[in-house]
């Protein structure tokens, strides 16, 4: 993400962007480790100059803009197009669950909630609020405090779609054991724990090391932790959705060839295209934090904290893509939405309206039926 705004360098302690989720550390003249600087503008405006050969000129100042005003404008698109999108993607998915008690609402819901935590906290309080607002203005125990909840908020995300993931495999692989034991009581309780364990496994990253501040000898803590977060967010992760889609597909080939229904179902095809986007929009951030760890550091390479700034742009996207899936896939998802509008434009409507007037009939669409495909 953004690693920080331009300017004179400031006596206080002043946080910078890193690898993080949101990526925050803090400097000062206290700190220990190279001092980050700060790319004169080149005369067409960028600050990505020819002139230092892949190095930062020796200049005490702040952490270098690097993606500047174009990760501002995405990152504030983003918050302004995918948080709406996402309420009323929980409108619309509270809606379903109300009516059908299925599992894979109650996940699809779960994992839109995360979304909707994951950009409040990470892109407005952490990315727009702390680095662009404030500039960086943040006590060390805030900004560490920051961390526990973007990391949370992250390991909520990708692990209630592990919980999608297993509760399709079930129903196609097991759909004995699965119509047994997905009640919505032990739905809601698998969604708890997971919650409460992505919060418990954000606490270790409240020591999470700004990339601005890598020691060498790389310190064991810090190389734990980045090891600990790509494992948790991604390969560990992935592994399952590797393992369980490939079960899910080959059933359904063998399905095909003994005579039997073998078409993806809409939640089938809605969770392949959740794990698919999911392992691509998040791969970049991850091959370049361990290219950082072992290669290149950010501050000896602006193309690598560039890099680092573009990845993790990408990987936010992850957070506002599922609304489109969802209408792509299910015509009982897009119908649920407008009526969701719908109701919405009435209430408006009817609060506008003076006293005595009155209103005409308004068509509901029809309820889907309790074992309704999403």
């Amino acid at each position: 993400m953004l690693t920080g705004s331009c300017g004179d360098s400031q006596e206080q302690p002043q946080v910078t962007w890193d690898s993080g989720p949101r990526s925050l550390g803090l400097e000062g003249p206290g700190t220990a480790g190279p001092l980050p600087v700060t790319l004169p503008p080149t005369p067409n405006g960028s600050w990505l100059g020819q002139n230092f050969g892949g190095q930062w000129p020796e200049s005490p100042e702040k952490s270098p803009c690097v993606a500047g005003t174009a990760a501002v404008i995405y990152y504030s698109v983003l918050l302004g197009l995918g948080l709406p999108v996402n309420l009323l993607t929980t409108v619309a998915l509270a809606r379903l669950v109300a009516r059908t008690k299925k599992p894979s609402y109650y996940y699809l819901l779960a994992l839109t909630a995360a979304d909707i935590v994951t950009q409040v906290v990470i892109v407005f309080m952490g990315f727009l609020l702390q680095g662009a607002v404030l500039a960086r203005q943040v006590p060390r125990a805030v900004v560490r405090t920051a961390n526990i909840l973007e990391f949370a908020a992250n390991h909520a995300s990708v692990w209630v779609a592990v919980l999608l993931t297993l509760d399709r495999y079930n129903a196609l692989c097991h759909p004995l054991h699965h119509r047994a034991n997905s009640t919505p009581g032990r739905t809601r309780r698998a969604i708890a724990t997971v919650f409460s364990a992505a919060l418990l496994t954000g606490i270790p990253f409240y020591w999470w090391l700004d990339v601005w501040w890598d020691t060498e000898p790389r310190s064991t803590l810090d190389e734990v932790l980045k090891w600990a977060h790509c494992l948790t967010v991604y390969f560990i992760p992935c592994g399952v959705f590797l393992v369980t889609n490939s079960a899910i597909i080959c059933q359904l080939r063998r399905r095909g060839r003994s005579g039997l229904q073998s078409r993806v179902g809409k939640s089938t095809a809605i969770l392949l295209g959740i794990t698919s986007l999911f392992t691509l929009l998040w791969a970049p951030r991850i091959i370049v934090m361990l290219y950082h760890l072992y290669v290149a550091p950010v501050y000896r390479d602006w193309r690598v904290h560039l890099a680092l700034d573009v990845a993790n742009m990408v990987a936010m996207l992850n957070t506002a893509v599922n609304f489109g899936l969802y209408c792509f896939v299910s015509k009982t998802f897009r119908a649920t939405v407008q009526q969701v509008i719908r109701d919405a434009y009435l209430l408006c409507t009817l609060g506008s309206r003076p006293e005595g007037v009155g209103v005409g009939p308004v068509l509901k669409l029809p309820e889907p039926p309790k074992g309704a495909e999403l």
